[in-house]
């Protein structure tokens, strides 16, 4: 489907208010820097008010620029669902998908769920970006995903949770570990050793900040990270224990190289998995295909994580 006058017009407003600069739009969207700007003036004249500051390092969205993006975003998510939708009817079976998830689904989790929306629709095309899930909301606010997967979201009012797995909280150690052969363990057991801990801006560390404030001062902990891929690396060369759920862990676990030892408190410790869309999203055809999905791999993963 062409894309109409309105949605391209909109997508220049769009292309400033990412890239904070008219000339970097420009090139991005292959169109001259005058073009661009000539929109957003008009588009300034429409409003009445003026929708970017123009600072010398670039382009900065006014509290009017602000209303004006989330109206911006709407249109233009909504203009790529009904193209999708116009697409399906002609049996064009194609579409995008663009989504931001977590490091540790990298590792197994997205590329099975990515072959399975491969070949089941093969015209879809996949956009995947990797970031902390402390600020995958912003980028679903802003519209720049369709689709989030993140762990232990609190609430947030802009985004709408369509699909959810739980998952055991285990410490995570190589076989030979003193704590490797338990059935179970408890923070208090874990403190004795050296740790590798997650930092702040990893969703685990605000699962464990409670137990962490209690253990303050008694905590050997060796490295603090925001890597999950290196707090792996870093478990297996220190001999040091590190806390996560069975994902992102899956090769380790079924080489040996690791073991995960579930978590207990006040009875089994859990990490919600999400997924999550912008609030009052509508979804195209593709989207709403790769969702029922996720939700398989999710119940899948369910499963299997009771059974280990």
């Amino acid at each position: 489907m062409k894309r109409p006058i309105h949605y391209r017009s909109m997508g220049y407003f769009d292309a400033v208010r990412r890239y904070g600069s008219i000339r970097e739009a420009a090139r991005r969207l292959d169109v001259a820097a005058s073009a661009v700007n000539r929109q957003i003036l008009k588009f300034e004249g429409e409003v009445g008010l003026p929708l970017f500051e123009r600072l010398a390092d670039g382009m900065k969205l006014t509290p009017a620029g602000e209303i004006f993006a989330r109206h911006a975003i709407a249109v233009l998510q909504d203009e790529k669902r009904a193209a999708s939708e116009l697409d399906a009817l002609k049996g064009l079976r194609r579409g995008e998908i663009s989504m931001i998830a977590v490091e540790s689904l990298n590792a197994a989790f997205l590329p099975a769920l990515i072959e399975r929306m491969v070949t089941k629709y093969p015209g879809i095309a996949l956009k995947v970006r990797t970031a902390g899930s402390n600020s995958i909301p912003s980028a679903l606010a802003a519209g720049d995903a369709d689709l989030g997967l993140a762990f232990s979201l609190y609430h947030h009012p802009e985004l709408t949770q369509v699909a959810v797995g739980r998952f055991r909280l285990g410490a995570v150690m190589r076989p030979d570990h003193a704590l490797a052969r338990e059935a179970q363990v408890t923070f208090p057991q874990c403190v004795r050793y050296p740790l590798v801990l997650p930092s702040a801006d990893l969703s685990i560390h605000t699962l464990l900040e409670p137990q962490l404030r209690r253990f303050r001062g008694k905590l050997e902990t060796l490295v603090e990270a925001s890597s999950i891929e290196l707090i792996k690396n870093l478990t297996l060369r220190l001999g040091a224990i590190a806390f996560q759920s069975r994902i992102g862990l899956e090769a380790e676990l079924a080489s040996g190289r690791l073991v995960h030892v579930p978590l207990h408190g006040a009875g089994v410790l859990t990490t919600e998995l999400g997924v999550y869309l912008r609030e009052g999203r509508a979804l195209p055809v593709a989207l709403d295909a790769f969702i029922a999905l996720v939700r398989d791999e999710l119940s899948l993963l369910e499963r299997q994580d009771a059974a280990a």
